[in-house]
């Protein structure tokens, strides 16, 4: 059975969809069998594995709403053992096609029980709000990572994602736990990052990886070409950093 994992973070910009696609494509390199689930309308995590956000036929919309089976949008991309059920921008509409059916907040649950059998890691991307899409993420998810940089406000951010935790566990998930949190964006010479990183670790020093993705030029350009970091820049920093953050969710999962 594999672990379904969802990126979440209700502030933007924070490197989630960069973490999902680039943990994805780590753990497949270590001949783990990997999906990505594209739960973003932007379909950023889409176009960061190769794909052309305009010519998909079959979605996450489409399986949300029920048009098609989760097994028939799995597509393979040329990554070694990654597999995506890719998004675009009729995602959208996904909120208002469900507002009105049972059990909405359990869509992307039901429709990937039923691929649970073919992966080690199921990764969601999803989108920067706390919507219907979140919520369906959570619902479905064994485990939330949350990547965030060592910010203040990113602080502030964190505490409203665990009260969110907390009622997704009441409602729809007991299960739900914080695998981990990712520092994305990390600079360790500001005397803000050593702040922020103190103040994590009296509340969730459990719960940080060891490794701090830094930020990096190399990481910023791989979306552009269609690539994850371990193939655009196989033996740069991000990479390596990638590849130590992947390593450690394999020991905790």
């Amino acid at each position: 059975m594999s672990a379904i994992l969802a990126f979440a973070n209700q502030k933007g910009g924070v490197g989630k969809t960069t973490s999902a696609v680039n943990i994805a494509a780590a753990l497949g390199k270590a001949n783990k069998r990997v999906l990505l689930v594209d739960m973003d309308p932007q379909g950023n995590a889409t176009s960061g594995v190769g794909f052309d956000k305009k010519q998909i036929k079959n979605s996450t919309y489409e399986v949300l709403i029920g048009a098609c089976e989760a097994k028939d949008a799995v597509i393979a991309t040329k990554f070694k053992n990654l597999s995506l059920i890719p998004s675009n921008m009729s995602l959208v509409g996904a909120e208002i096609d469900l507002l009105d059916e049972e059990k909405r907040e359990f869509r992307a649950k039901s429709a990937l029980s039923s691929l649970r059998e073919a992966f080690d890691y199921i990764l969601i991307d999803c989108p920067p709000a706390l919507s219907l899409l979140t919520i369906n993420a959570l619902s479905a998810s064994d485990g939330l990572i949350i990547p965030m940089q060592c910010e203040f406000f990113a602080l502030e951010g964190l505490s409203q994602l665990a009260g969110t935790v907390k009622r997704v566990k009441q409602l729809y998930n007991p299960s739900l736990q914080i695998t981990g949190i990712l520092l994305t964006m990390y600079n360790g010479r500001l005397i803000l990052t050593t702040q922020v990183v103190r103040e994590l670790k009296k509340y969730y020093a459990d719960k940080l990886f060891k490794q701090p993705i830094s930020r990096t030029v190399k990481l910023s350009e791989a979306p552009g070409f269609g690539e994850p970091i371990c193939y655009h820049d196989p033996y740069g920093k991000g990479s390596l950093e990638y590849a130590a953050v992947a390593k450690e969710l394999m020991m905790r999962i």
